[in-house]
């Protein structure tokens, strides 16, 4: 009764208005306390039995309490909580339920019910579900803690836990649509050029199912090359707004995790009907563009067509055949292809490193995983000749889409990315002037002036230059209206080439046929939509790489025991110590400041500079490779620690 007294309710609000107080983050240790961070960098100590009131992440208003030369704070006043929706797990005590939230920050036990619609029955101890916070002894009229249960993901026995429990936390589909087996090619008034006595071929994976693209080259008289781009052509099937249109848009993306895809379309489209398959007819939406001698674009035509692909490639041998290993060979058609695509390839990349911009080659981690999801191999495949030939092949055509589109329609799904955040550039500059880089402001914003700055910063070949610089960087998001690509270098960039698996793409093809038509283009996508696309392709990589952490943690479980070393790159810096990447696989680990001398007064990090120094000593920075030994692997935080190497 006492809580709902007014009398009590007004006291308590004078007596907020008249002590000091302050606003921020609440920051758990697993010491029991934890602190207050204010968005202006004030750090306030939470004592224990003020801890209990809160959860790390809630943002909170707290009284400021001063004794002597110590200050604490007093949480008192939620203003949003830290938990909404989370995952947990379930724990059952005595009779008692409760939950654990899947977090490294918070290993209390929350109270909880179980949704009305669940079994009780069926959900045990250690179980994984999806719970919702509904009370928090911050809030008026709560006492405690509470929460509820709302869907079971995973038994604790399930060997599909990693794959289930991330999708779960990102609020991502854990099956692939089905949309039945009937699936007729639509009259969709376009006249299709029967091109299936042509060589094409494709060139994926030895295990893809879902082959968007297939290429025909043929070399020009006059120098150069003529390259037809077929690509699926899944709108063919699906009418814009039809229930696998409408559930694609949702999706907005396949979702790739090792060992598991989560298709955007049903499989029976995406891995059948539009898959560009050996030997099968598919209808395509092509493009054939002409390539310079030089290795610049010419005219294209994007058109209607039914294409065969005549051999089904694999990058390894295709890039062990031009490199003149392994023993596989192709039929003549095809070899003569591929020698052209080679040398169109390398025009192509020499034009843009002069005239654009060329991302620097990073290998691709691939992960070997029996049926029960258990990580026998992780193997290092580096961007060959072949990974090289298909990526030049696809930006072309993607070029010339945004070129299409910018001209005869005005929007679409566009690519765009600036350099820095805008928020960040005045810091970017700041900073560059600190190197001794002079440019200009303005220059961070333009292309043409970026694209001279890129290159000198290349030149310099400076791994602690370029790790410090993507503290500055902005990202890469959709647009209904052509932007410019920072990082391609390209005044405008809409992909149409994975329809199969971008939903962006699929748009872009109606576009692009409504253009075939000459018809008039409907409204430009919202702006929802773009944010929609934005953000799915966001939570789709994080789905990847926390699945990646947890299969990282338990391969290298048995390293981390025998504390194994492997050569690391430091990529990130951070007060508390520092992060590293190991070459041999590309797992990350955190190395402790503790662990990085004996006496932690010793040790001084800059976190912003990206520098430490160990006994006065400059003894790592951001882009060094140094040698780690594992010490342990965290399940429960999917997290690994090392210590430098002796």
């Amino acid at each position: 009764m006492l809580q709902n007294n007014p009398l009590l309710a007004q006291l308590k609000q004078q007596i907020r208005q008249t002590t000091p107080r302050a606003e921020g983050v609440i920051k758990a240790t697993d010491k029991g306390f934890g602190f207050l961070e204010t968005d202006d960098g004030q750090s306030y100590f939470v004592p224990p039995p003020a801890m209990k009131q809160v959860l790390h992440g809630d943002r909170v208003q707290a009284v400021i309490h001063e004794n002597g030369d110590k200050t604490s704070v007093e949480p008192d006043v939620l203003v949003e909580a830290g938990l909404s929706r989370f995952i947990a797990r379930v724990q059952k005590r005595d009779g008692r339920l409760a939950v654990v939230p899947d977090h490294p920050s918070i290993k209390i036990a929350l109270k909880a019910r179980i949704k009305n619609s669940l079994d009780e029955a069926s959900i045990g101890d250690a179980d994984w579900v999806v719970a919702r916070l509904v009370r928090h002894p911050l809030k008026p009229e709560d006492r405690a803690f509470f929460t509820q249960i709302d869907e079971l993901v995973a038994k604790a026995s399930d060997p599909a836990v990693p794959w289930r429990v991330t999708l779960a936390r990102h609020a991502l589909e854990q099956e692939c649509p089905d949309a039945g087996d009937d699936w007729p090619l639509r009259d969709e008034g376009l006249e299709r050029e029967d091109l299936t006595a042509e060589p094409f071929f494709t060139i994926d994976g030895e295990k893809t199912r879902d082959m968007d693209d297939a290429l025909r080259i043929e070399p020009r008289e006059e120098g150069g090359w003529r390259l037809t781009v077929a690509i699926a052509d899944p709108t063919a099937y699906v009418e814009e707004g039809h229930a696998a249109d409408l559930e694609a848009r949702t999706r907005a993306f396949t979702v790739y995790l090792p060992g598991q895809n989560v298709t955007m379309l049903p499989e029976q489209l995406a891995d059948d009907l539009c898959s560009l398959r050996e030997g099968e007819e598919r209808p395509a939406l092509a493009c054939t563009l002409e390539v310079e001698a030089d290795g610049s674009l010419g005219e294209y035509r994007f058109f209607a067509a039914t294409v065969r692909s005549q051999a089904k490639l694999v990058y390894d041998r295709i890039s062990d055949w031009l490199e003149g290993q392994g023993e596989w060979t192709p039929a003549e058609e095809i070899a003569g292809q591929l020698r052209a695509l080679r040398d169109m390839t390398e025009a192509r990349a020499a034009w843009r490193a002069e005239h654009a911009l060329v991302f620097k080659d990073r290998p691709d981690y691939v992960f070997d995983l029996d049926p029960a999801g258990n990580v026998l191999d992780i193997r290092i495949e580096q961007r060959r000749i072949a990974n090289r030939m298909i990526e030049e092949s696809m930006i072309a055509a993607n070029a010339c889409c945004a070129h299409l589109l910018a001209e005869h329609v005005g929007h679409g799904i566009f690519n765009v990315h600036r350099a820095f955040d805008p928020e960040k550039a005045e810091a970017a500059h700041e900073f560059l002037t600190a190197q001794q880089i002079e440019v200009e402001l303005e220059a961070l914003s333009e292309l043409p002036r970026y694209k001279e700055l890129k290159r000198a910063l290349e030149s310099r070949d400076d791994a602690w230059l370029d790790a410090r610089l993507r503290r500055f960087q902005g990202f890469t998001s959709m647009s209904a209206r052509p932007g410019p690509h920072f990082g391609l270098g390209l005044a405008a960039y809409a992909t149409w080439t994975s329809p199969i698996r971008k939903y962006g793409d699929m748009v872009n093809h109606r576009l692009i046929k409504r253009v075939l038509k000459g018809e008039q283009a409907p409204a430009e996508a919202t702006q929802a939509l773009t944010e929609q696309l934005t953000e799915r392709r966001r939570l789709n990589r994080m789905a990847e790489r926390d699945v990646k952490d947890w299969l990282y943690v338990r391969y290298l479980t048995p390293a981390a025991k025998a504390q194994e070393a492997f050569e690391a790159e430091i990529f990130g810096i951070t007060r508390g110590g520092m992060r590293v990447r190991l070459i041999a696989n590309g797992a990350t680990a955190f190395v402790p400041a503790p662990m990085l001398h004996s006496d932690r007064d010793k040790v001084v990090i800059d976190d912003k500079e990206g520098r430490i120094q160990v006994e006065g000593e400059e003894r790592y920075k951001l882009g060094d490779v140094i040698r780690v030994e594992l010490i342990e692997a965290r399940e429960e935080t999917r997290s690994l620690v090392a210590r430098p190497s002796a």
